[in-house]
């Protein structure tokens, strides 16, 4: 029985066997903890191709963001390496299983109480899983595809429920009747009610906007020009507002946009777009209306309205920006 290391031991290890197949099923998982996933593979010469099942969706449906993460990861990130759908029928599945393959020769499995989610293969949470027979969790992939949807079908929306993560987490804490806090930092948004959130300046302490580090990481001699990063006060870094490295989380934009960050940098003092520094750039590149590759001037971000960008803790890997300008100015 397996208790400890179970990120190395079930999804590391076995690629270093030569595994190059994954089949997972899962009740709950999230798209930060696929990207996570794949970067490490990757970082470790490892091409794996993943195959995942959600087994909850039916009862508890998904959130809009991870729907979104897991979109973007079949379309774009990581096309032809990693697909995700969603059962549609009951009873739901909270089975957690992983069957590990070199082609079709199945090499090991596992199953037991980890959910594929950065919380269950992390250190917050206590989980156990035991060997298994690869070939039988293979079959019982198998046997649940003919009831599930692939998560770019354009219907998977239409049978799966999707919530707006920000709305249900208001409710949820209602429900627990959490104490509601930073009232006044909301802007109108109900949904954001009672989530702990930081403030995060893109000034240097002489109020100047720095440029060669920042939203201007990459003005410097041999870097891509749109690489930034946003920089982590001490008091913040060392807080547990934001995972620990290397934790991937997902972030949900004011204008509906996916960005999968981490932290980077020494001791944590920096966010960045890990899958690409120039996500981050391009990003606010956009917001700002100037072109990719453009030094970020301080002029930029006083036209725009603001020289700042607040997040809010949804949960341990989901968290939303808010870079918008309030329609009084």
């Amino acid at each position: 029985m397996l208790s400890k290391n179970l990120f190395d031991e079930v999804l590391i290890k076995p690629a270093e066997m030569g595994a190059n197949k994954l089949y997972i099923v899962s009740g709950y998982a999230t798209a930060a903890m696929a990207v996570r996933h794949l970067e490490a593979l990757k970082e470790n010469n490892h091409q794996v191709q993943i195959e995942l099942i959600l087994g909850m969706s039916p009862i508890d449906g998904l959130s809009q963001t991870n729907h979104k993460g897991f979109q973007e990861l079949v379309q774009t990130s990581y096309s032809g390496l990693f697909s995700c759908s969603y059962l549609t029928e009951m009873p739901p599945v909270h089975s957690k299983i992983y069957a590990w393959f070199d082609d079709n020769e199945p090499i090991c499995g596992f199953v037991g109480s980890a959910n594929y989610t950065q919380t269950a293969f992390g250190k917050k949470q206590r989980e156990v899983m035991t060997d298994a027979d690869p070939q039988k969790g293979l079959e019982y992939f198998q046997e649940l595809i003919p009831q599930t949807i692939y998560c770019d079908n354009i219907q998977a929306e239409n049978i799966v429920q999707m919530y707006n993560t920000r709305s249900y987490s208001r409710v949820k804490r209602e429900q627990e009747s959490i104490q509601q806090q930073d009232l006044t930092s909301v802007s109108g948004d109900a949904s954001l009610i009672g989530l702990s959130s930081v403030n995060l300046t893109f000034l240097d302490k002489q109020g100047r906007l720095p440029q060669a580090s920042g939203l201007n990481w990459g003005q410097r001699p041999g870097r891509e020009h749109n690489q930034a990063y946003i920089r982590l006060p001490s008091s913040i870094s060392k807080s547990d507002f934001f995972p620990n490295r290397p934790v991937q989380f997902t972030v949900l934009t004011d204008d509906e946009k996916i960005l999968t960050c981490s932290r980077a940098q020494d001791d944590g003092k920096a966010i960045h777009t890990p899958q690409s520094n120039s996500q981050m750039g391009e990003y606010f590149r956009n917001r700002l209306g100037i072109p990719n590759g453009a030094p970020v001037m301080l002029d930029d971000l006083l036209r725009y309205g603001r020289t700042d960008v607040r997040f809010y803790k949804i949960d341990d890997e989901t968290y939303y920006m808010d870079f918008s300008v309030p329609e009084n100015g």
